[in-house]
This record gives structure tokens, sequence and C-alpha cells, in this order.
């Protein structure tokens, strides 16, 4: 089967010697691409399925590095299927999923278990995420080279922190030995304690109990020197406060092998967004002050944050409707990622577009040393997202394919739709619609 797409504008953003960049057309064949050229014959052939892509941005296929697909053991939240299906209408070719599972992916058989459900379910490729501890506990190390062998691209005990110092310093020395990143997530348990929400004005006017920034940035800086100390890479999961942004912009100027990321809803909302006690907005990093809030913006433009995740989590209704202190923790972001990014970083002017696939895309494939995703590029596999810029619509979670509806931005207008999300060649994302 061949696919051929027709007068868009390709975006590259690595800076690669031969990399088309400009209006031009694509073919894919077989799921590979052929060929890339200012304009290519389409054939006559029932074989061959043309996309015109007038006015669209065709981009390297987006790749989510920080995602929770549920499965396997809390299938009442989202499962493999529909939590791709969500990713595929965000754009995401690609979605690497945290080990916080029943039972956790801490070895290789719930690792394999994964990847082997994304291959007969998913609608995007699937990198599973190992974790760094067993049971996610922080006492013992999983297993991290068999953990490596059977797939995972990373490992990380995302949704709780590795407390111990020492064993993040051996979880980097084993990391290193077997080139597989690290992701943590910066939390000091013993100063946010039981908060709810960030420490500050919103939390005292409702009587909440706040969470000092400082718990993230203190974690941050310990990890930075570990990193520095062991000559491992660690990435940084959801930066969400100026303090931390400013700990890493630091350690990079001193060539320390840091990397993070943030989340749109760090760049799009404060904890403003917390008034009434809206569970909706409720995440773990929390929402903070609109000081953090642009000092995000600043480390998204600067190259300090390296990669724009959605931390997609979805929870039930039930676990979200209930009072603020007992709401779960989390955001669900496929389906408003891509929009919510373009409006508020690129068409602002923060970023132009190309910069956001170097967040999106570039980067993604970077940290998991992807051969899929970054680049449209000739003999590369065909994974390709197609925007419209400059439609405009709003967010409707009722129509969202994930089986949650946990998302604070129902009802934003935002601009920058998906078109197509094309997967090894397929089209599973067809003119906004999902193919079966």
């Amino acid at each position: 089967m061949k696919l051929i797409i027709k007068n868009g504008e390709i975006i590259n953003a690595a800076n690669k010697p031969g990399c088309f960049n400009g209006k031009g057309d694509i073919r894919i064949t077989d799921g590979i691409i052929e060929e890339v050229a200012e304009v290519i014959e389409a054939e006559a052939s029932v074989h061959v399925k043309l996309i015109d892509a007038s006015g669209l941005f065709v981009l390297p296929g987006l790749i989510d590095a920080h995602s929770h697909l549920r499965e396997p053991g809390f299938e009442y939240k989202e499962n493999i299927e529909t939590g791709t299906a969500s990713a595929a209408m965000g754009g995401f070719t690609a979605v690497a999923c945290m080990a916080n599972t029943f039972p956790v992916a801490d070895n290789e058989e719930v690792v394999r278990s994964i990847i082997n459900k994304a291959n007969t379910d998913g609608y995007v490729k699937v990198y599973p995420i190992g974790a760094v501890s067993k049971g996610l506990k922080g006492e013992e190390l999983a297993e991290i080279g068999a953990l490596k062998f059977a797939g995972a691209v990373a490992v990380s005990d995302d949704g709780m922190p590795v407390s111990s110092p020492s064993l993040m310093k051996k979880a980097l020395m084993y990391s290193k030995m077997f080139d597989i990143p690290v992701i943590s997530h910066c939390e000091d348990i013993n100063i946010s304690e039981d908060g709810v929400m960030n420490e500050g004005y919103v939390s005292t006017i409702q009587g909440l109990r706040g969470i000092p920034s400082v718990a993230e940035s203190i974690q941050v800086a310990r990890d930075v020197l570990l990193s520095e100390y062991t000559g491992a890479e660690v990435h940084i999961a959801h930066v969400s406060t100026e303090a931390s942004v400013n700990i890493i912009r630091e350690a990079k100027k001193r060539k320390v092998k840091v990397t993070c990321e943030t989340c749109p809803h760090y760049f799009a909302l404060t904890d403003e967004a917390c008034l009434d006690f809206n569970t909706l907005a409720k995440v773990n990093p929390p929402l903070a002050t609109e000081r953090d809030r642009l000092a995000v913006i600043e480390g998204i433009v600067d190259g300090t944050i390296d990669i724009i995740a959605t931390d997609h989590a979805p929870h039930h209704l039930d676990e979200k409707n209930v009072e603020f202190s007992l709401a779960a923790n989390g955001i669900i972001g496929f389906e408003t990622a891509f929009g919510l990014a373009y409006t508020y970083l690129v068409k602002p002017g923060f970023l132009t577009l190309r910069g956001l696939v170097e967040k999106m895309s570039v980067n993604p494939a970077r940290l998991f040393r992807l051969t899929s995703g970054g680049l449209v590029e000739v003999s590369r596999p065909a994974d390709i997202t197609i925007v419209d810029a400059k439609k405009n619509y709003v967010v409707d979670v009722a129509n969202f394919r994930s089986k949650a509806r946990n998302s604070p931005f129902d009802g934003y207008e935002l601009t920058g739709s998906i078109e197509y999300t094309i997967v090894d060649g397929h089209v599973i994302v067809d003119e906004g619609e999902l193919m079966g």
C-alpha cells in the first residue's frame, strides 16, 4: 500500500543536512518514507491513498515522553486501546507509559505484556517505562538491565519519588551501564507531607493544606548533583516551579547530563484554577503561581526545558467528584496537548512551530533513543502528524476517546487542530476522525 501526501508545509526541526523543509510532497511505501520532494507525481491506482495537505503543516510524529495508560490493573480508568486512541486523536504517533500499574512494571513479564497488548490493541506505538525500584517502594532496585532488554525505554518510579539518595545514586550508575535514562519524580515527601495544592494565597483562603514549592526544587537539586557526581544522565519529570527551572539551567551551563520536561497545564494554568475546590485542577506537582508559570515558559524558550509531555493521568469520575483533599491527582492530556502548546506558546510568539516540534518530537525521540519520530526523512518509518494551525475549536471532553474526562480545559477555545495521524504509513486519524 502506498500513501502520498501532497502540498503540505513540511517542518523538520532537527538541524540535519539534507532534511527537507518547506512546501512539498511525501511518498510512503509499506510504512517507510520513500521520497520527500517539492513535487511527486501521484500514481493513479486503487492501491495509492492521496492526502491533499494544502494549507496544512506536516510534522514528524508527536511523541509523548510521559503518560499513564493504566493497564494492567486499572483498566476502569483507561486501557491501552482507549489511551492510544486518545493519543492518536491528539496527534501522537508514540507514547511512553509509566510503570505505576498493578502489577508494577518492575519486571520483564509486565513490560513484555504491555508491548504485546499494544501490538494487538494499540492505535499508536507504545514504549513502556520500567520501575526504578521493586514495587515502587524505593527500597530495592529493580533489575534495570533486564527491563531494558525486555523493551523498556527508561526507568522511573513516577507517582512516587525515589526518596533515598543512595538508591537514586545506584539507579543512575546502573542506568549509565545499560544506557537507559532515569526519569525522576522530584518531590520531597517530608516537605510536601499531606499537602493537596500549592502553598500560597489560594490554598490559604480555601483552608487547604499547601505543598511548599521547595518540595520539588530541593529534590531537583539533589538529583542534579547526583547526575553530576555519577556522570549519568537524569531526566526531571513535570517541572513546575521557577526554582527548579533555575537549578536545571545552571546545571546545563556546567554540562551536567540533565534533561527535563514540563506539561501544558504548567504553562497554561496557575493555582487559581483550584479555586472553588476544582478537583479537575488537582495535580502533582501542584499548579503553582503566575511567576512560576512565566518561568516555565522562559525555560521552554531558552532551551532549559527540553520536552513538552502530557503526564496523561486518567481517573474515574468518582475519584475526582469528591472533597478536594480526597481527590486523585491528575489531568488527561493527549487530546489537548498540541492545541494548548500552539495556543499558549506558538501563537503568542514564544516558540516557532519548528521549536514546538523540537519539544514534542525531536527531543523525546532523542531521550528514548528511538529510530522513529523526530524527522520526516527518507528511509525512516512513516510516523507523521498533519495539523491545521489556523483552525480554532472548543474543547469538548464529552467527545474524547479516552475513558476519562478529568480535564480542566473543557470549554477552552484553542488554535491548532490535528487533521491526520499516520503511524507506520497507516492513517489512524483521517480528517480529524479516528479510523477503526
